[in-house]
């Protein structure tokens, strides 16, 4: 929350000339420092020399203070309304580590620029109508993506992909509200008053369209945070040693003694089109261990929580035990594992006994990882349908929220309409009402405390 009534009134109207570090702090090859804002080329200009640049163009210069060179840099101008904030914006590659990129920046401010707050630049891009709200998100969520799944959404939710579908919507329902509108105001003009049957047709369409959006939310979900897949079974059943070997590294330890793992485990895998949030589990069982027995719980919970199960077993019977248990706790489908297979030379994959289908894995030597990662990937797909890159989905709780809003507001009004116990007039406030939801979610009507929950967590200098 920001006090500064001074400073409040420039992140309004953009008054201050910003700068921030746009790359990581620390050692490293370059850094990249930003300066955008009304001011941006006159104290550019105090700190750079050959001194004007054409735009659009990297060109290698001299950065200094008052009295010495600071660096010889890469500096790319942009004038407004050509840049990414909308406004004269240059951009200065320095040398990296703390020394060279901090004395820069403080010549720069000390030249009357001010130190960016976290997610001003993007902020400024969206007062400037470079972006929209929902695509300022995107980029906020493509610099936090942890797997290529969340990359390619984010992108296609930067490309518009999203706002032109809730663009849509909301053309949609402003064209109900306008024949709304029309009956109201011109009852007898034409051919009458519009029929109560095209209203409602037009009403259960938006109610599809929005139904279709909300659709997207368990994948979305899945995309943002990763597919819970709960390894399970009974102490001293191979899980941690597939968890490892699943990841690549070492990061459950393993022995021969049963009941090692005493808490959840968690892992990402970025393989595939799903994310994959692997969680090793404490060995299911009875046990009189007050320790063993809180992991045990804790087991139960995840496997409860998850979106696909592992059921482990280095015997058939212990499958078969360890199957019936996680289907007690779960309604995930459940993939039946046959561990240690360097070890069961006898067992074939497929059907064991009572009709058993399972996988057949090894830890040590890697058979069947790699049919046991497909099998993870269609069980996934088998739910929830494929990823398609170009079909908008909702990753964030106010996209959520919002839409939900909309179609209780659509659903309202249908339900009055149909009854015609409500006056046409009092019926299209919720239409007024679904259009405001869908026009805050991309900021064409907005205020600054939205903003500010917005930009709050984007890193300073994006």
């Amino acid at each position: 929350m920001i006090f500064n009534p001074d400073l409040q009134q420039s992140l309004t109207n953009g008054s201050d000339t910003i700068v921030a570090l746009g790359s990581a702090n620390g050692r490293g090859a370059l850094a990249v420092i930003r300066l955008s804002g009304k001011r941006a080329l006159e104290i550019a200009g105090k700190h750079i020399t050959p001194w004007p640049l054409p735009a659009r163009e990297a060109r290698l210069c001299a950065v200094h203070d008052e009295v010495r060179t600071l660096d010889r840099a890469i500096v790319t101008v942009f004038i407004s309304p050509k840049s990414y904030t909308g406004e004269d914006l240059v951009e200065i590659s320095t040398h990296g580590g703390h020394v060279v990129p901090a004395s820069v920046m403080a010549a720069l401010i000390g030249s009357g620029a001010r130190e960016a707050l976290p997610g001003e630049f993007t902020r400024r891009a969206v007062l400037n109508g470079k972006l929209d709200v929902v695509q300022a998100e995107a980029i906020g969520d493509l610099v936090d993506a942890q797997s290529s799944a969340m990359q390619q959404a984010a992108l296609n939710q930067l490309d518009g992909g999203l706002s032109a579908r809730i663009g849509l919507l909301r053309e949609r329902v402003l064209s109900l509200e306008s024949l709304i509108a029309y009956d109201v105001d011109f009852p007898e003009e034409d051919d009458g008053p519009v029929p109560r049957e095209r209203i409602i047709e037009s009403a259960d369409n938006l109610l599809r369209m929005l139904d279709l959006l909300l659709s997207t939310i368990p994948i979305g979900e899945i995309v943002r945070d990763g597919a819970i897949v709960v390894i399970a079974g009974e102490p001293n059943a191979g899980k941690s040693s597939l968890f490892n070997a699943l990841l690549g590294e070492s990061r459950a330890i393993v022995t021969e003694t049963p009941g090692t793992t005493r808490d959840a485990i968690e892992g990402l895998i970025n393989a595939g089109q799903w994310p994959l949030r692997l969680i090793d589990t404490a060995g299911l069982c009875e046990s009189n261990d007050v320790v063993e027995r809180l992991g045990i719980a804790t087991s139960e919970r995840y496997v409860g929580r998850a979106h696909l199960l592992l059921a482990c077993g280095d015997s058939h019977d212990s499958l078969q035990r360890t199957l019936a248990a996680v289907s007690t706790m779960s309604p995930a489908p459940a993939i039946a594992v046959l561990t240690k297979s360097d070890l069961n030379r006898d067992a074939e994959p497929g059907p064991g006994p009572g009709s058993l289908d399972y996988l057949q894995v090894s830890a040590i030597t890697g058979e069947g990882l790699g049919a046991l990662q497909s099998e993870m990937e269609s069980a996934l797909s088998r739910i929830h349908g494929k990823v398609v890159p170009e079909r908008p989905v909702l990753i964030r709780a106010r996209h959520v929220q919002a839409i939900k809003c909309a179609r209780a507001e659509i659903m309202e009004f249908r339900t009055a309409w149909a009854g015609g116990f409500l006056p046409a007039p009092l019926t299209a406030v919720h239409l007024r009402a679904a259009a405001i939801s869908l026009e805050e979610l991309i900021g064409a009507v907005s205020t600054n405390d939205v903003l500010e929950r917005l930009f709050s967590s984007f890193c300073v200098g994006k």
